[in-house]
């Protein structure tokens, strides 16, 4: 491990594919990748005490993830119908008042926040009152960790006033192309992506800006410049969890490597593109000597 901590607060859900049924929920999926590449990853979440809530407890067992920040909550286990479209990009259908919308936390996390190197948060958990309180107790609780913010709104659940509002003391934001077009209300132009990186830098007073455009490319804003990385072609089953593993390579780089901004976009599509070659958001892999996803 490389004694960074990284704690990852929001939703553990079941993503139900066409393939079959897989864990999943984005910042449980960032978690898992950071563990692929030897950082000590604190899911913060919720499941129910029913058979889908065994069954997650038991993946973390297996993943060799901590477990113990994973509240056990009356609620059912949360689920979503994932439909793949021909392209194997997909859309959602999330179950309500499931247990990540309860999402508790101890007093032994507190104490993890103080010496923590960052903390990743998204929006989707955000859509119960319960949780926006966590996360403003949790954010209360850091010390010099760095906050790192996984927009992905997913419908209905896409408040873009929240989104504002999340944004706020951010030191790396990451959203989706349509995302940041969708926030600023730009048009498609040739220069939108980094024309709206820079401006939801200046609006936020987030220094980092990464924006992900899928089969195009992934940019990063960052010093007061833009980096773009061109995605290169691959074989596709779907895309689920690509950003997540994305997000959790350039961390990798960030916090233990210390690449440059071009190194680690590059590494990072490289990561995202290999994991939207396997069934799931979190298949099995080990990471080499390179920071390169091999088959496990």
């Amino acid at each position: 491990m490389s004694g960074h901590t990284v704690i990852c607060f929001g939703e553990a859900l079941w993503d139900s594919l066409p393939r079959g049924i897989f864990p999943g929920g984005a910042p449980v999926n960032v978690a898992y990748h950071l563990h692929r590449f030897g950082l000590n990853a604190l899911p913060v979440t919720a499941v129910g005490n029913d058979f889908l809530g065994d069954e997650y407890v038991r993946r973390f067992k297996y993943w060799d993830l901590p477990a113990e920040h994973v509240g056990r909550v009356d609620q059912p286990t949360g689920a979503v119908v994932v439909d793949l479209n021909e392209h194997g990009i997909p859309t959602y259908r999330f179950l309500e008042n499931v247990a990540w919308d309860r999402i508790p936390l101890s007093d032994s996390l507190q104490r993890e926040c103080a010496t923590a190197s960052a903390l990743v948060f998204g929006t989707l958990a955000q859509r119960a009152e319960h949780n926006r309180t966590q996360l403003a107790r949790l954010r209360g609780w850091l010390g010099n960790a760095r906050q790192v913010f996984d927009v992905n709104l997913r419908a209905p659940y896409d408040d873009l006033k929240l989104v504002w509002e999340l944004a706020r003391g951010c030191d790396l934001i990451k959203l989706n192309n349509e995302e940041l077009l969708k926030l600023l209300d730009l048009v498609v132009t040739a220069d939108a992506l980094r024309t709206g990186a820079r401006l939801l830098a200046e609006r936020t007073g987030c220094p980092r800006i990464c924006v992900t455009a899928g089969s195009k490319g992934a940019g990063l804003w960052w010093a007061d410049q833009w980096h773009w990385e061109p995605a290169q072609p691959v074989e596709v089953k779907d895309t689920v969890g690509a950003g997540d593993s994305f997000l959790a390579a350039l961390l990798h780089g960030w916090l233990v490597r210390d690449l440059t901004p071009e190194e680690n976009l590059k590494r990072a599509s490289r990561v995202a593109e290999f994991i939207t070659t396997r069934d799931g958001a979190m298949p099995a892999y080990e990471v080499n000597a390179d920071g390169r996803p091999v088959p496990a």
